[in-house]
């Protein structure tokens, strides 16, 4: 399988190929991502799902509530909420009520982020595997990605919820690789979140960070990614 080369030069990164030249040279043989921030441009609807969930029981957002959530996956979430708000629900009900008013977003309105598409492709040409590591439950990546025509280009896909911890950790990012059939090292992240950033490293993988507006400490991203993009075309 023939690898990949991510160069960098400064604030700019490209896909290069063959020995490739410049700063930072990157070689990867499959690529995970993340779905919410970084394929998806989808962040906004979990603040709509958010809003209206809580002016059901008449509650405004907890403080710091979307921040906490951003690295948890759906059941782990849903006991926090329970929790934090005081909720007589079950973790099941908040996570069926969670879906039922994000389904039909995701079905219908979610779009790739600009240029994802296009590097999808071109990843897809060069024999990269592709897969994703996210959050998301697999009922909504699957119909996102379909909606979007790229399904058919991911040979694995690993959801948080499959794995004992969070985006934090090591374990989804593992079970993406060993699913592909590859080895950590020989994988590429793309996540738009901190906790992500900092799982992905711990599973020995590269790193890079993608801007979302909604994402919190892009700073701290920036820093501990091997590289950062603001758009997906820089990679074009």
């Amino acid at each position: 399988m023939r690898n990949v080369w991510l160069g960098r030069r400064f604030s700019s990164a490209r896909l290069q190929y063959g020995k490739g030249t410049g700063m930072g040279k990157l070689s990867f043989k499959a690529a995970l991502f993340d779905m919410d921030g970084t394929l998806l441009d989808s962040m906004w609807v979990w603040e709509r799902v958010d809003r209206e969930f809580f002016a059901r029981r008449g509650m405004e957002i907890p403080y710091g509530y979307l921040e906490a959530l951003a690295a948890m996956n759906f059941p782990t979430a849903a006991v926090y909420t329970i929790e934090t708000a005081g909720l007589k629900d079950t973790p099941e009900s908040v996570m069926a009520e969670w879906h039922e008013l994000a389904a039909a977003e995701y079905a219908h309105n979610i779009r790739l982020k600009p240029y994802a598409g296009e590097l999808l492709k071109r990843l897809k040409g060069e024999g990269v595997l592709l897969a994703t590591a996210s959050s998301l439950t697999p009922e909504l990546m699957r119909v996102a990605l379909e909606n979007n025509g790229v399904a058919e280009m991911f040979s694995a896909f690993a959801y948080t919820g499959e794995v004992p911890r969070g985006k934090g950790f090591p374990d989804v990012y593992l079970l993406a690789a060993e699913r592909l059939g590859v080895e950590p090292e020989e994988c590429m992240v793309f996540e738009d979140i901190l906790a992500g950033v900092r799982g992905a490293k711990l599973a020995g993988m590269k790193v890079c960070g993608v801007y979302d507006s909604r994402a919190f400490d892009t700073e701290k991203i920036r820093s501990e990614a091997d590289m950062y993009i603001n758009s997906f075309k820089e990679l074009l």
